[in-house]
């Protein structure tokens, strides 16, 4: 597992919808996920610090986790599955430690939350990692052994998501990571 940040967010000027934009921590490698509305407004409102009148869901739910005396130990992007990411959240509980299914972006709204690491496994990254070229901010998918494994059909349908952060303005992401 490889341990990824939070590196920006944004919306496609195409067809609108939201992406969150991991990065590996340690390494060059960026991980764009798509994302719902609701989603995307959940982690954009914690890492703004925005305060809200009432709880959203990801509040509740990590009210509802803090109660039980359990807590969270970390997220990780397991897999990427017929262009759909899968995520796990790893509890800490009375019992021990739960692995609990996620949609990687609730998982990612209560690691923001809880403030706790983000990983992603060597196979996604391997699979759906792109590195950004500093001076065209092009994307271009990230070559690796294990992506011989590959098949064609799958490269084919990852290439939509080096085509749609081409569409992005990656100026501004290093804006936004800067002022944080």
């Amino acid at each position: 597992m490889i341990e990824v940040t939070i590196n920006s967010m944004g919306i496609s000027p195409m067809n609108y919808q939201r992406v969150v934009i991991l990065k590996e921590q340690a390494g060059e490698r960026y991980l764009p996920i798509w994302i719902g509305p609701a989603e995307a407004d959940a982690i954009a409102v914690k890492l703004q610090s925005v305060d809200v009148p009432r709880p959203l869901s990801h509040d509740l739910l990590w009210s509802v986790i803090s109660t039980l005396n359990a807590s969270i130990d970390s997220i990780i992007i397991n897999d990427l599955r017929d262009d759909t990411f899968y995520g796990r959240i790893i509890l800490n509980a009375r019992e021990g430690q739960v692995e609990i299914d996620s949609r990687p972006s609730d998982a990612l709204a209560l690691a923001v939350r809880a403030g706790v690491p983000i990983f992603a496994e060597d196979t996604v990254l391997d699979k759906a990692g792109l590195l950004i070229d500093e001076e065209t901010s092009q994307a271009t998918p990230h070559e690796t052994p294990r992506k011989k494994n590959v098949s064609g059909e799958e490269l084919k349908k990852l290439s939509a998501y080096t085509d749609f952060i081409n569409t992005l303005d990656m100026d501004d992401f290093d804006k936004e990571s800067q002022e944080e």
